[in-house]
């Protein structure tokens, strides 16, 4: 497949699972925050420097990409896991086997604390060799990224409190020390910060705990719209039997499904630098007057300033004129095909400056998303413009290089003017 053929889909800019086919074999599903860039990095020139042979094999036998988009990108970590698990693509399996992915794990409880299973993330190599049926009440995934999956977690604990491995339920507690009341049950560490709905201080019960796992299960196995009608639901019908507390806390949850922030899984689905990391480059411009203009680039790679991949540029073309001088130094930088391009281009300056680096962009049909950085009369940044996802995962990268090009470009232009004037 080439990427001449994605010019017939129109890919969205949206969260969303992404299938490579040929014919109507599905050969490799993956989840992406935005389709357009994720599917697109598939089809650059140093493909194979950062992916396995088997993916690279794999776009090249596809003959056509299917997708759909979700509501959000831990949506798409969810339904790309059920998709996998239901299609088996090659690619997928191939790459990584089932040992290696991870899953998420409901448990069966023997009694007394049978009626408050854990909710695990289980190694498949451990999950294989060292489980036993019985100890399974549900089993989602495989989910092919770990990292991804910790914060996807993360994110639902915030939504469904739940018990894990470290909470003791308070009947075991009672039982095994001989204790009469429930006051002197301990609260585990994530009850105190309210990730644990109280398994452990016999606050909540065995019934109303199940309906926290009935959730969790429904959004795992994919059914977000089924969960989200069901807690509004449920809402209405404390709210009309003046259950206020009840209601207050299925609101929350409401509107946390809809709202879900997932900054930590947008980050894993953006570029990646070869070596690792993500590369940031910054462009400033320096002069007096006009005279000596010169522009610079920084780099920014995984939150440290790579200053062998700093490059200085004359300007020929423009003179007091900084947003020309910008456009001449972009449109160099990118008759360079040997640099890696970076998973976001920074620019000092406003829309002027926007529009003329997504103009030289466009001209050269590189789709790399493009973050401003708007200064106050004291030359400080005031605000960030462009790209929402890229600011909202890079902001402290993107002031970093930032900052370190200003500094670069003003060192810079002032060793020329010097030496010009000696």
């Amino acid at each position: 497949m080439q990427r001449d053929h994605l010019k017939k889909s129109k890919l969205p800019d949206e969260p969303g699972v992404y299938m490579f086919k040929k014919g109507k074999k599905i050969l490799y599903i993956g989840k992406a925050a935005s389709l357009r860039d994720r599917v697109r990095s598939y089809f650059s020139s140093d493909l194979g420097k950062g992916r396995a042979p088997t993916i690279v094999k794999m776009v090249e036998d596809a003959d056509s990409v299917d997708w759909q988009t979700t509501d959000s990108v831990l949506e798409a970590l969810i339904v790309e896991a059920n998709l996998i698990k239901r299609h088996q693509p090659p690619a997928n399996v191939d790459e990584k086997d089932n040992k290696s992915f991870n899953y998420l794990v409901i448990t069966k409880e023997s009694p007394p604390a049978g009626g408050f299973p854990r909710v695990l993330i289980v190694r498949g190599r451990e999950l294989f060799q060292g489980w036993k049926e019985a100890d399974i009440k549900n089993l989602f995934g495989p989910f092919p990224g770990g990292l991804s999956l910790k914060e996807a977690i993360k994110i639902v604990r915030k939504i469904f409190p739940f018990r894990d491995s470290k909470c003791i339920p308070c009947i075991d507690q009672l039982k095994t020390k001989n204790l009469k009341l429930k006051t002197a049950c301990k609260p585990c560490f994530n009850r105190q910060i309210g990730l644990c709905p109280g398994v452990c201080t016999g606050e909540i019960t065995a019934q109303e705990y199940r309906k926290v796992v009935r959730n969790i299960c429904e959004l795992f196995s994919g059914n977000f719209h089924g969960l989200k009608r069901r807690l509004v639901s449920e809402m209405k019908a404390a709210s009309e039997g003046e259950r206020y507390e009840q209601a207050a806390r299925l609101r929350s949850q409401v509107h946390a499904l809809e709202h879900i922030r997932d900054v930590s899984l947008i980050k894993d689905e953006l570029r990646v630098a070869p070596g690792g990391g993500v590369r940031i480059e910054a462009f400033d411009v320096a002069h007096t007057s006009g005279t000596e203009t010169v522009a610079v680039m920084t780099v920014a790679n995984n939150g440290e300033m790579v200053k062998a991949a700093y490059r200085m540029f004359k300007i020929r073309s423009a003179t007091n004129d900084d947003v020309g001088a910008l456009a001449e130094a972009l449109s160099r930088r990118l008759n360079h095909p040997e640099w890696p391009l970076p998973r976001v281009f920074v620019v000092d300056g406003g829309k002027g400056q926007m529009n003329a680096a997504r103009k030289i962009l466009q001209e050269a049909g590189i789709e790399v998303p493009l973050v401003g950085v708007v200064k106050n009369e004291f030359h400080k940044p005031e605000r960030l413009i462009g790209d929402e996802r890229a600011i909202v995962a890079y902001e402290k990268d993107i002031l970093l290089a930032n900052s370190e090009a200003h500094r670069f470009g003003i060192t810079w232009h002032r060793k020329r003017r010097t030496h010009a004037l000696f």
